[in-house]
């Protein structure tokens, strides 16, 4: 039986011997951004600065009964949530799962999803986004939106590639 595999893309290096170019991030290394006390925490793992827009890659810590976003999706980018620990409510477009440690989903351009910490433990995920996107100033300022208006709150989301329905 033969598997069909996807190509690989075109090389973008073209150097004989590779070069030096790896960053290592230790896991004591302090949270980025953390949003209000009891809140959630952010760890930029891999940011697209650092990775030339390839991906970004966040740790995300979350504590007991920490909400999440409502459903929306995105027009330019995937997302996929693994966790790590606890539980996460993921809305994988139908229906709402309770994603445990070692759980995945991947949501491809334009699926609904949403998540949210509904136990009363804390829960830990990953989160990547391909290609990679300036995600650290939607993470930062997401609290402050009950503060503007409706039109910049539009303009706000569609900058940072969020759709809500």
């Amino acid at each position: 039986m033969s598997l069909l595999h996807p190509s690989y893309p075109a090389p973008r290096y073209f150097g004989e011997k590779g070069e030096v170019s790896a960053r290592f991030r230790p896991a004591a290394t302090e949270p980025e951004f953390v949003s209000e006390p009891g809140g959630t925490t952010y760890h930029y793992l891999s940011t697209a600065t650092s990775t030339d827009g390839e991906y970004g890659l966040y740790r995300v810590e979350m504590g007991p009964e920490a909400g999440g976003p409502s459903t929306h999706f995105h027009k330019a980018m995937s997302e996929a949530f693994f966790v790590l620990s606890g539980s996460v409510r993921l809305f994988d477009g139908e229906q709402w799962v309770t994603a445990r440690s070692g759980d995945h989903l991947y949501v491809p351009v334009g699926g609904l999803h949403a998540f949210r910490n509904d136990s009363a433990d804390p829960a830990s995920m990953l989160m990547l986004f391909a290609p990679g996107a300036p995600r650290e100033e939607y993470f930062e300022s997401i609290a402050q939106l009950a503060d503007l208006s409706d039109a910049e709150r539009v303009e706000f989301c569609e900058r940072h590639d969020s759709f809500f329905v």
